[in-house]
C-alpha cells in the first residue's frame, strides 16, 4: 500500500464546506496586526477555494491561551484585516448554524482554537464537534505541522476528503530540496540564543551541510568550547561538550571573529574582536560578516534561521540585517525561517529575491532534521 497526500487542487469544493487550518497565528500590536506575513501566505489557498464555490471554515490558534478565552487573543483583528466575518467560537450549535448559512464562495473565520483545551489535547470531543463544521478538511498550516492538535491530526484523519493547501505544498516541496537533494555548497546558517534549542537540527545539519555557520548567543557557547574569552555572554555549560563534538565534525564550523559588545544591552556599545571580562556580546562585528560574505559567494543552497544578535535592539541588528542583504544577493537557492530572520528579510526590502521563505520556524527545523510531522502523516490517504 502507497500513502501519499492529496492536493486541494484534486478536490471537488463547489458547495462544500470546506474546513481550512491556516497559520494565522501573527503578532499583534495595541490590538491590531503587526505583521500580516502569514494572513498574505495564506491567501492563495483561501481564494482558490472561494473561486471553486467553497464555504470556507477558516480556523487558526493564535498565541497560548491555555485553553481558556482571551479576549487579547482573539482573531478579531485578523478578521478585520481578512474582511471576514468572525464567529464568536470555534464550536458550538450558534457556529454551526453560521456555517450552515454560507454561500458558495463564502467564509467565516472561526474564534482563537485554543480557547478550548480540547484543541491542544487532540480531544475526540473537541475532534468531533470540529467534524461537524465541514466536509472537506485542508491543512495549510505548516508552521502548525509539527504540533499533534485536534485541527491538525485529530480531524484531518477524521475526515475521509483531506488535502494539503498551496502553502503547506509550498513548504515541504522547498524544505525537501534544501534537506534532501541540496545543491552544492551547501551553506547553513543558524542563529539564536541556545545550543539546545537546535540541538536537533544541528546534528542533522552536521552531516549534510558543508559549511554551518553559528550566530547569536549561541555562538559564545561554541567559542568557549574553543578556549576563547566570551566575557558575560550567554553560554550553555551543559552544552560545551556538544559544541567541541560539533567542532571537531566533518563539516566545517564558521564563528564570529569580532563582537559588538556592551556591558549591558541599554548601554554604549563597541567593537572588538575579543570580549572583554565585563561585557557580552550581543551581534557579530564586521569582520564577521565579511567572512560570511566570502562564504557566500560560491554557494548553491543556502538556509538560514536564527538571527545573529539582539535583534529586537539597535545597534545590535546590523549583523543580522546585513546577512538577509548578503543571503539576497546570492545566487543560491535560499530558504528562510524563524520570526526574527523574516523580520530582517522583511526589514531589508529584499524578500522576493529569496527563493522560499518559509512560515514555520519550528516545524522546519523538525523538517530537516528527518523528524515526522504530524500534520503532515495525517493528510495521507491509502491509493
Amino acid at each position: 500500500m502507497t500513502l501519499r497526500v492529496r492536493s486541494v487542487a484534486d478536490q471537488p469544493l463547489a458547495g462544500e464546506r470546506v474546513f481550512l487550518r491556516a497559520d494565522l497565528n501573527v503578532p499583534l500590536r495595541d490590538d491590531s496586526v503587526a505583521d500580516d506575513t502569514r494572513i498574505r501566505a495564506s491567501l492563495q489557498t483561501l481564494e482558490y477555494v472561494r473561486k471553486q464555490g467553497g464555504r470556507v471554515v477558516l480556523a487558526s490558534h493564535l498565541g497560548r491561551p491555555g485553553g481558556f478565552p482571551d479576549p487579547a487573543l482573539s482573531l478579531r483583528p485578523v478578521a478585520e484585516v481578512m474582511e471576514i466575518p468572525l464567529a464568536p467560537d470555534c464550536i458550538g450549535s450558534e457556529v454551526e448554524a453560521q456555517v450552515a448559512q454560507l454561500g458558495d464562495g463564502e467564509a467565516l473565520l472561526l474564534e482563537n482554537l485554543r480557547f478550548h483545551p480540547g484543541e491542544t489535547a487532540n480531544d475526540p470531543e473537541f475532534v468531533a464537534a470540529l467534524a461537524r463544521l465541514c466536509d472537506v478538511y485542508v491543512n495549510d498550516a505548516f508552521g502548525s505541522a509539527h504540533r499533534a492538535h485536534a485541527s491538525t491530526v485529530g480531524l484531518a484523519r477524521a475526515c475521509s476528503r483531506r488535502a494539503a493547501g498551496y502553502l503547506l505544498e509550498r513548504e515541504v516541496e522547498a524544505l525537501s530540496r534544501v534537506r534532501d537533494e541540496p545543491e552544492r555548497p551547501y551553506v547553513c546558517i543558524l542563529g539564536g540564543a541556545k545550543v539546545s534549542d537546535k540541538l536537533g537540527v544541528l546534528e542533522a545539519l552536521s552531516k549534510r551541510a558543508d559549511l554551518i555557520v553559528i550566530g547569536g548567543a549561541m555562538a559564545y557557547t561554541f567559542l568557549l568550547a574553543q578556549g576563547k574569552p566570551v566575557g558575560r555572554s550567554l553560554v550553555e555549560p551543559k552544552q560545551l561538550e556538544t559544541a567541541r563534538r560539533l567542532l571537531a565534525g566533518e563539516t566545517e564550523i564558521l564563528l564570529p571573529v569580532d563582537h559588538v559588545v556592551a556591558a549591558a544591552p541599554d548601554l554604549a556599545a563597541s567593537t572588538t574582536n575579543e570580549i572583554p571580562e565585563d561585557c557580552a556580546a550581543y551581534d557579530i562585528g564586521p569582520l564577521s560578516v565579511d567572512a560570511i560574505r566570502e562564504r557566500l559567494v560560491g554557494a548553491r543552497t543556502v538556509f538560514w534561521n536564527g538571527p545573529l544578535g539582539l535583534f529586537e535592539t539597535e545597534p545590535f541588528d546590523r549583523g543580522t540585517r546585513a546577512v538577509a542583504e548578503l543571503i539576497a544577493q546570492s545566487s543560491a537557492f535560499s530558504v528562510v525561517g524563524g520570526g526574527d530572520s523574516l523580520a530582517a528579510i522583511r526589514l531589508a526590502g529584499v524578500g522576493d529575491r529569496i527563493s522560499h521563505l518559509s512560515t514555520g520556524g519550528g516545524a522546519s527545523l523538525e523538517f530537516l532534521e528527518g523528524r515526522s510531522l504530524p500534520g503532515i502523516e495525517a493528510l495521507e490517504v491509502a491509493t
